[in-house]
């Protein structure tokens, strides 16, 4: 394995782990795990260069758990926040999402799951990850551990890595892009709304989120078949989005805010 044939001493690992430490809190994180990190991310910086990518999707789980002992989400918002989106779960199409609302916008994106409904307002669910979101995009931010792993395995031992903590409330643009192999079709959801301040305790990084018609947008991913991640940009771009993918790549897309598929 490439990160480990480099040396804890290296030059360029231990810049790696100082451009990792002050980029956010790291906490109660192990250095032995940090060094994990910052050896990835040397890894992933080279191969980035080398291949003269401006967008990747990297499969974070469960085998660089098993193999590294470590979560890469905290090196795949570093990437994020410099303009070079990363999504996980090995998420491609997440990937170019978040490409395109970054191009749209200059701004760095993330990728949430859509998750529960929040309260009883048919407006408002919750969007989380466990997190690789950007730092620029959370009002308070902090390295951590993933929950979900942690229990499962009964140890923190090879949970560390999160970027965790609330997502600033305001303004945002949301997009899907998707793959129809039955007819050969890329097809898109694109729409705007908010983050709010409503509260919320649960971990990982999540915010509430408001929009119009919350559940016909939700009736449509589903029978449209898109997958459970959603791109975000802090930002209004979404009629520049449909122009493009529309107008100019000629897909189809459901434009949320004015009703339409096409």
């Amino acid at each position: 394995m490439l990160t480990e044939k480099l040396k804890d001493s290296d030059k360029e690992v231990q810049n790696s782990l100082k451009t990792l430490i002050s980029y956010c809190p790291i906490g109660k994180i192990p250095n032995s795990a940090l060094l994990k990190m910052a050896k990835l991310a040397v890894v992933l910086n080279r191969w980035i260069r080398e291949n003269e990518l401006n967008a990747c999707a990297l499969r974070c789980w469960p085998e660089l758990q098993e193999s590294l002992g470590i979560f890469p989400c905290a090196v795949m918002s570093m990437m994020s926040d410099s303009l070079l989106p990363c999504a996980c779960e090995t998420d491609v199409m997440g990937a170019v999402a978040m490409y395109a609302l970054q191009l749209a916008s200059t701004l760095p994106a993330g990728l949430f799951d859509w998750n529960n409904n929040y309260g009883d307002d048919p407006d408002k669910l919750v969007l989380f990850h466990c997190s690789n979101l950007p730092k620029t995009m959370l009002s308070t931010c902090r390295m951590e551990y993933n929950a979900i792993d942690a229990r499962v395995h009964g140890t923190k031992e090879n949970s560390y890595g999160t970027c965790v903590g609330r997502v600033k409330s305001g303004p945002i643009t949301f997009a899907r892009i998707s793959t129809d192999e039955v007819v050969g079709k890329i097809i898109a959801c694109i729409g705007e709304g908010e983050f709010t301040d409503d509260s919320l305790k649960t971990f990982g990084a999540v915010g509430v989120v408001k929009i119009n018609r919350l559940e016909e947008l939700l009736q449509l991913l589903c029978r449209k078949g898109f997958e459970h991640h959603v791109a975000v940009s802090q930002s209004l771009v979404g009629k520049i989005l449909f122009e493009a993918m529309h107008n100019y790549l000629n897909w189809d897309v459901y434009y949320h805010d004015n009703n339409s598929y096409r």
